[in-house]
């Protein structure tokens, strides 16, 4: 009864509901043969921090979107082919426009960027490039709860423009399904709907050099092979410079911009985005920060955190 009590103080609307879409997918993919160590993670974490105490609850409230598209990425594999098929997917008409917008011509021939890199290529660009992608989720997640620190309705402003993000770029992925240039470069034009999400060729010397399949394992997983458009992974890092900017010193603003141009160059590098996917995912982040920063200016903040205590 005491515990019934402290979690009515801290929710008295919504008591169970900050861990109940969490616990309710753990169930079913543990019914499913289908839980792993990320699954745990968050039917943990997410209770564990709504339920603590006030300054728990606070970062529950600013980083809870963060959950929710772990949640929702996970789910994507329950609709994965939904509008994907072999006549909708685009592969050489997206490789056609990227020739005529970004190709280079070699001995009289016009090839990619990406065509380019694939015979020009060196272990320490390969290792520069793998940082970026290998390391995005974490720090995402860190700026959020770094930002928290210093001033919540940021880190919600944050993590909403986040969750956002990601809705928009999983819905172009069905409506306009397209193939990344290391599938090109594996299969042609053919469109094959059962092929699987791969590192490409540069993450994989990657993982050789370290001989460890972080990059296999990280990237095997997607469910969204035919999602290059567009480029989330040049988002992120540009919404952590827009939002962030005002919060970093002159040393943090080089290193946010450094690291978005890092995986700006690595997106291509690597052979996982056209320059169209890479151009379309800093235009998304930059509709999505404006629309997100707007609501935040307009709506009240009692809106914006629920529970009004924690504001």
């Amino acid at each position: 009864m005491r515990a019934w009590r402290h979690l009515r103080a801290l929710w008295p609307r919504w008591t169970l509901l900050p861990p109940a879409p969490f616990v309710a997918y753990g169930l079913y993919v543990l019914a499913t043969g289908r839980l792993r160590w990320d699954h745990v993670a968050l039917i943990v974490l997410v209770p564990a921090l709504a339920y603590g105490n006030a300054a728990t609850k606070r970062i529950c409230v600013g980083a809870y979107p963060m959950a929710l598209v772990g949640l929702l990425y996970d789910l994507m594999k329950l609709v994965q082919n939904v509008g994907v098929t072999v006549d909708r997917v685009h592969v050489c008409d997206l490789r056609d426009a990227e020739l005529a917008l970004f190709g280079l011509t070699v001995g009289g021939q016009r090839i990619t960027i990406h065509d380019w890199f694939l015979t020009h290529h060196s272990t320490l660009v390969d290792v520069w490039c793998a940082i970026p992608y290998g390391t995005f989720i974490f720090v995402a997640l860190g700026f959020c709860f770094w930002l928290g620190a210093r001033d919540l309705r940021s880190m919600q402003r944050f993590a909403w423009s986040f969750f956002v993000l990601n809705v928009a770029g999983f819905v172009t992925y069905h409506v306009y399904p397209a193939a990344p240039p290391w599938y090109f470069h594996a299969n042609g034009c053919a469109v094959d709907l059962a092929a699987r999400a791969s590192t490409g060729v540069a993450l994989a010397r990657v993982d050789d050099l370290l001989g460890v399949a972080y990059f296999a394992g990280m990237y095997g997983r997607s469910s969204d092979v035919f999602g290059a458009v567009p480029s989330l992974h040049v988002a992120y890092p540009l919404l952590i410079v827009l939002v962030g900017w005002r919060f970093l010193g002159r040393v943090g603003r080089v290193i946010s911009v450094g690291f978005w141009a890092s995986m700006c160059f690595a997106a291509v590098y690597l052979d996982h985005h056209w320059v169209i996917d890479v151009v379309l995912g800093l235009a998304y982040c930059v509709i999505v920060h404006a629309a997100v920063a707007l609501w935040f200016r307009t709506a009240p903040a009692a809106e914006l955190a629920p529970e009004g205590s924690v504001a």
